[in-house]
Order: C-alpha cells, then structure tokens, then sequence
C-alpha cells in the first residue's frame, strides 16, 4: 500500500490473543488465550488449499488482515505469535508488516484453519 492507496475500510471488529503457557501440574505446560483488546480491521480473503493430516482434511485458507498501526513494544500492536478471534473464527498470525509508508495501517498475513 502506498500513500495513493485507498484509505482501508476497517469495519470487522477482531479480538487479538496473545498465547499463555501455564504449568500443568505434571511438569509440562497447557496453553491459554488471553484477550489483549479489540481491533478494527479490514479482512481479505488470499489464496486457500486442503491439506491431509492425521487422516483427516483440513482446510487452510490465509488471509490479509489490516489494522490501524501501534507503536513497536504496545500491546495492541500484532505479532507472529498471536492471534485473532471473530466469534469462534480464529486467525494465526504468520506475518506483520507496515501496510503504508507513513506506518498508518499494519498488515497481518494470517491463516483461518477449518476441519473438513
């Protein structure tokens, strides 16, 4: 995105989830979501492919997801190892990168995993 690209249309509201590591009481861990905050975003569908795994198909499909940008080290700033939750949608985030030159928006390349 450019300085002359459209303004993006941030109308879905998205939670982000950063991930929690709690002990388990037999020496290992579990891991939990917690809701950092909500987020406006402008979702877009990217490409999508089936995979077999464990003898079941499982749909991949990755998505391009804007936001308004956040300083580097805030909270509401996305990263790699989160996620967004839209109801009982979840989106792994891959990817984050600035969306424009002026670091207005952030682009996160995310994927949505469906069992089919």
């Amino acid at each position: 995105m450019t300085d002359l690209a459209p303004v993006p249309q941030l109308s879905r509201s998205l939670v982000l989830e950063d991930p929690q590591r709690l002990p388990d009481g037999a020496g290992g861990y579990v891991e939990s979501w917690t809701a950092l905050g909500t987020l406006w975003a402008e979702v877009s569908a990217l490409n999508g492919r089936n995979v077999d795994q464990q003898g079941a198909t499982l749909s991949l499909q990755r998505y391009r997801i804007t936001v308004r940008a956040a300083p580097v080290g805030s909270t509401s700033r996305p990263r790699p190892d989160q996620r967004f939750r839209d109801g009982e949608r979840l989106f792994r985030i891959d990817a984050v990168s600035e969306a424009d030159a002026r670091g207005r928006y952030l682009t996160c390349f995310a994927v949505e995993e469906v069992g089919a």
